[in-house]
């Protein structure tokens, strides 16, 4: 007679010894050493920080059993994949792993994987014991890095197994994925963060992990995340191993960027000075702070903005210096970059003069 074998049988003697693909889904017992980016990961829809009406739509969807294939995009840092992987959790709980195949850039994403890895999982029936969901998950994180016949492989592998499979597809830039695929999904766009989520979610890292972090510390977080809690976070935690005190002062020290009063007073130079003062204090501040030009020209930028001057005058300054950040990021000698800010500025401050006249 054949011995009955029950499903806890099953699942001891099936012991998982591969190392999980993707983003790892981090336990509530983390060590010290866990990035504080998976640390503090949402853990359920009602944790993400912000977009709620997006993550309310797609409780409900996955709440009545209509959940359609899904196309998640936007900046990094602005929860898509902790979106995700909260629904994920939701619906299967403590059988996730059996349920989802999740991928993302790390791994090989050429057509083979679509053919083989994917058409796999998404072929074959689940028997899962305890999981909330008939249905199984795919989650392709970055998909705008997969080539070309590789999505329009994907395309016919979503057709076929959508009675059993929904495909999640995170990307930062939609245009690089193919309309066939986007027609086949539903759209969420996930803008940057507001700075209030920012501000609030970094608050509730400061209290669990006990930081001393004074008011400037926290503004300057929230302003050089520019909306991305993932960089919000790793600078936190990179200054607070740097320094026991996260002050302004340490945050912009930590980072490399300038600091505000940096910003004020080379521009101050740059609208008042002649051409060789300019160009000398600033290689000296610069050479002093170790800041590099790129980002003195891309924080001299914001500050224009803020100046009083004539359209036409602000027009092609900005139009100058984004010529100028372009040529940065291709290598281009800074010395002569910082002579072209020096003359664009002239020329602006001739104009000004001009027009006041």
């Amino acid at each position: 007679m054949a011995e009955t074998i029950s499903s806890m049988d099953i699942d001891d003697d099936k012991i998982d010894t591969k190392p999980s693909k993707g983003k790892n889904i981090v336990s509530n017992t983390e060590p010290k050493s866990v990035p504080w980016v998976e640390k503090f990961r949402p853990q359920s829809l009602s944790d993400v920080a912000a977009h709620r009406d997006i993550v309310e739509t797609i409780d409900r969807l996955a709440s009545s059993n209509r959940l359609p294939h899904l196309l998640l995009y936007g900046p990094p840092g602005t929860g898509k994949t902790s979106t995700i992987l909260a629904l994920a959790r939701k619906l299967y709980g403590s059988q996730m792993q059996n349920m989802v195949l999740e991928l993302n850039a790390s791994d090989d994403r050429g057509i083979d994987v679509v053919r083989q890895q994917i058409q796999d999982f998404a072929s074959t029936q689940s028997i899962s014991f305890g999981a909330k969901s008939a249905v199984k998950l795919v989650l392709l994180d970055e998909a705008d890095a997969m080539t070309k016949d590789a999505q329009f492989a994907l395309r016919r592998v979503i057709e076929r197994y959508t009675r059993n499979t929904r495909f999640a597809l995170i990307c930062n830039n939609v245009n690089k994925v193919i309309p066939a695929l986007q027609s086949r999904c539903t759209r969420f766009r996930f803008a940057p963060l507001d700075a209030v989520h920012v501000s609030e979610r970094l608050k509730h890292v400061v209290e669990a992990e006990q930081l001393d972090v004074p008011e400037g510390g926290l503004k300057a977080l929230v302003r050089l995340s520019n909306g991305d809690m993932r960089k919000a976070l790793n600078i936190l935690q990179s200054t607070h191993m740097a320094s026991q005190q996260i002050s302004e002062d340490a945050v912009y020290l930590c980072t490399g960027n300038p600091l505000p009063k940096d910003i004020e007073q080379i521009s101050y130079w740059l609208l008042n000075e002649p051409f060789a003062i300019s160009c000398k204090r600033i290689s000296e501040i610069k050479t002093r702070k170790g800041l590099a030009l790129v980002d003195i020209v891309r924080e001299v930028t914001m500050f224009v903005f803020k100046i009083k001057m004539p359209a036409n005058v602000r027009v092609q300054l900005i139009n100058e210096m984004a010529d100028i950040e372009y040529r940065l990021t291709f290598g281009c000698n800074d010395k002569l970059q910082l002579g072209s800010l020096i003359s664009a500025f002239t020329r602006a401050r001739s104009a000004l003069v001009a027009a006041a006249k």
